[in-house]
């Protein structure tokens, strides 16, 4: 029977209008489930059911909160494997890349269920005799929460833990082609005992319930990971209402390697960052930017390791890169390569269509070589695409890593303890790696960056509650 993957509104799922069908990009014969899309007044009964239940959880203990967001942890890691092959049939990571964001997501809930009984406050001396001054934070009260497709656990479960830990109520909408993890994660949260309408999830289309969740009033917050494009639309519409809005919009993020790098190290950091999970990160290591002395070899190294690395079914065993998530997807990454070749940039390997064993979106990893000014160099494809750049000293590389318009993170490879220093300092993004793949960050500490990548305050660890969080200031005199 297929499984069919409903939204929850108010303590209850509920059935959408319109059906579709949940494809399994492995194997687009087996699709995993389908789902049903709501319509407008749907998503406003979700919005109605999240502002009633706002007070009676703002005024809930921590205690409660805690073990509401232990008890999800928990569970998720318990069964970490079932929803990591979830994971890896809707989206196409890989399997133990799947289990690893299963975990994550749960760990996740698990540091937000300490912060709900850590949530910060001051109290200060005022200037005037007998005044006594209280600094404390407060839920900023309906969030509404839209997420990519490319981490249907963690990038949820980063925003969804620290605004039920802040006492804030939730409306949820995944993107359309990962239902089923937004609704197993759902289910999860609907035995957390939570009060009805604190969670919602509303599945459906950007232009139905992305539009409904900007413009209603009664929501106060709203957090966004995706595309630049409909990122810029939302924050011009949150400023004509003044909503609160936190942005995170990608990168074209540079990893430099120095000529006193060891390479074999530095191959293998540029491939982990810019092709494992098929390149489907923001923090993906699209530009590898590569001092001259070693640039050839750079090359030589990295064709070789590209062509030992095994792309097939999310589910198989032994393989390291799975499909590309959509069709929509392979067709943006096949683009990019034809645009490339046009504007005579070299393709050094791979960008082939795959056919594999199952009928699935496979594409071999892409190596470019490529200009500055080629547009593969300087926007997002996200796949399992490369543009490699030559520079002629660390001057010129740090140079060519600060020219994009994006700031999300940026990684040096190198053995100079110079020059490792003088990039973490200028390099002009939120985040910097030394010696590690630009795509692996730990769910404890902000992620954000700088530019067109981010707006607004940082996610994950304790910055998370400039974001879910109001400030008052209260004087009592004596």
């Amino acid at each position: 029977m297929t499984q069919r993957f409903q939204s929850y509104i108010d303590g209850q799922w509920v059935a959408g209008s319109t059906a579709a069908q949940d494809e399994n990009p492995s194997d687009l014969a087996t699709p995993v489930g389908d789902y049903a899309s709501l319509d407008a007044a749907q998503v406003r009964d979700a919005i109605a059911a999240a502002a009633a239940s706002q007070r009676s959880w703002s005024l809930s203990t921590p205690q409660q909160r805690a073990d509401a967001l232990d008890f999800v942890g928990s569970e998720i890691l318990a069964r970490k494997e079932e929803l990591g092959r979830l994971l890896a049939m809707e989206e196409g990571k890989t399997l133990p890349e799947s289990i690893g964001e299963a975990a994550r997501a749960g760990q996740i809930f698990k540091f937000f269920a300490g912060e709900a009984l850590r949530i910060p406050g001051e109290k200060l001396a005022s200037t005037r005799p007998g005044v006594e001054v209280e600094i404390t934070r407060e839920p900023v009260g309906v969030v509404g929460i839209i997420a990519p497709w490319n981490f249907p656990l963690a990038i949820p479960a980063w925003k969804i833990a620290p605004a039920l830990a802040y006492g804030n109520s939730v409306v949820f909408k995944p993107a359309e082609i990962v239902p089923g993890c937004a609704w197993a994660l759902a289910e999860i949260l609907s035995r957390a005992g939570l009060p009805a309408g604190a969670f919602n999830l509303v599945i459906g289309s950007g232009r139905v319930v992305g539009q409904a969740l900007v413009e209603d009033p009664r929501v106060n917050a709203l957090t966004f990971t995706g595309s630049v494009r409909t990122g810029n639309a939302l924050l011009q519409q949150a400023a004509a209402r003044g909503l609160k809005i936190q942005l995170e919009m990608g990168g074209k993020n540079p990893l430099v390697v120095l000529a006193d790098a060891d390479l074999e190290k530095a191959v293998e950091i540029a491939v982990n960052g810019a092709y494992f999970s098929t390149g489907q990160r923001c923090t993906a290591s699209s530009r590898l930017i590569v001092q001259a002395p070693v640039y050839e070899e750079f090359i030589a190294r990295a064709r070789k390791r590209l062509a030992s690395l095994k792309v097939g079914h999310a589910l198989t065993s032994g393989i390291d890169i799975g499909p590309v998530a959509s069709a929509e997807q392979l067709a943006t990454d096949l683009s990019y390569l034809d645009i490339a070749r046009q504007e005579g940039a070299e393709l050094l390997c791979g960008g082939e269509q795959l056919e594999l064993d199952t009928r699935g979106h496979y594409l071999s990893p892409a190596l470019v070589a490529a200009l500055p000014e080629h547009r593969i160099a300087r926007e997002e494809v996200f796949g399992p695409v490369a543009a490699v750049l030559r520079a002629d000293d660390y001057e010129h590389a740090l140079a060519l890593a600060n020219d994009t318009e994006f700031g999300l993170c940026a990684g040096i490879a190198t053995t100079s303890l110079k020059y490792a220093t003088h990039f973490k300092r200028h390099a002009e993004v939120g985040m910097v790696m030394v010696n590690l793949p630009t795509a692996g960050v730990d769910p404890h500490v902000p992620f954000g960056g700088r530019k067109a990548s981010s707006y607004g305050p940082r996610e994950q660890g304790r910055y998370a509650v400039e974001f879910y969080t109001t400030v008052k200031t209260a004087y009592t005199s004596a």
